[in-house]
């Protein structure tokens, strides 16, 4: 497989306080990978340092690189702002602008970063999610006027229209019913077919679901900082894991 990004060493913090401990991952092209652990273990500090989201916290340093395509995108001179592009984000709970329509929910982005807006762009990115046909003769609606499967596909749809190169998902379900939730993990397969994934869930099953590559974290007892235990394919963490913390974890036997 092809590795489109990797974290090598990477140490963070929230001022003195650590929250990664020495995490090296590697994020191969075209899958998905999945991030599972107990809560306040560092799974959505870890994809926050991946696009440099970390960052905006006050307080916030990080040690060690993330490599997008084998430059660190932390490195001297590279612009937050266009590795953001480059690396979508998709959150928990879903957030469309509430003072916009549909319409320009989609195109928010591109309109922010002084992206040309193509004639065919709303149909194509919605389309992408799904959600043409659902809301086609509603454009002018809020985007908060959709029921919340919808809101977080429309959310996904303003992140892809930046034709981005890789796209994090921090537990995109967790605030969807089950349908919705089954609808966002097709199009999850879907998009994995043009994007790098990584996506962040609290639920073991969905990971088995959706992911190729999975990786186990765990908070480190002494310096309560996240660090990753186990990384391998999706089937081999699920079937036959390598570290008996994993398979006390996956077994239910603590987290």
């Amino acid at each position: 497989m092809t590795e489109k990004m990797r974290s090598e060493g990477l140490r963070c913090w929230f001022g003195k306080t650590p929250a990664l401990k020495g995490v090296t991952l590697p994020i191969a092209e075209e899958k998905v990978t999945a991030i599972i652990g107990p809560s306040g273990c560092g799974k959505s500090t870890f994809v926050r340092c991946l696009n440099r989201m970390h960052e905006l916290v006050p307080g916030a340093r990080i040690e060690g690189q993330v490599l997008l395509d084998g430059a660190d995108i932390y490195g001297s001179g590279i612009d937050p702002v266009r590795v953001r592009r480059r690396v979508g984000m998709v959150f928990q709970k879903p957030n469309p602008f509430p003072t916009m329509s549909i319409r320009d929910n989609v195109l928010a982005g591109l309109r922010l970063n002084h992206l040309p807006v193509e004639d065919d762009a709303l149909e194509r990115n919605l389309r992408k999610v799904a959600l043409w046909d659902e809301v086609k003769d509603q454009l002018e609606k809020p985007g908060t006027s959709l029921s919340g499967g919808q809101q977080q596909r429309l959310c996904i749809a303003r992140a892809v229209a930046l034709e981005p190169e890789v796209l994090l998902m921090d537990e995109p379900c967790s605030a969807l019913d089950p349908i919705a939730t089954a609808k966002v993990e097709e199009l999850i397969h879907e998009l994995s077919e043009r994007y790098t994934i990584v996506i962040v869930t609290h639920s073991m099953q969905q990971a088995a679901r959706v992911s190729d590559m999975t990786g186990f974290m765990l908070m480190d007892p002494k310096t309560r900082a996240g660090e990753l235990v186990e990384f391998d394919q999706t089937e081999q963490i699920f079937t036959n894991p390598r570290d008996k913390r994993t398979e006390d974890y996956i077994s239910g036997r603590f987290g």
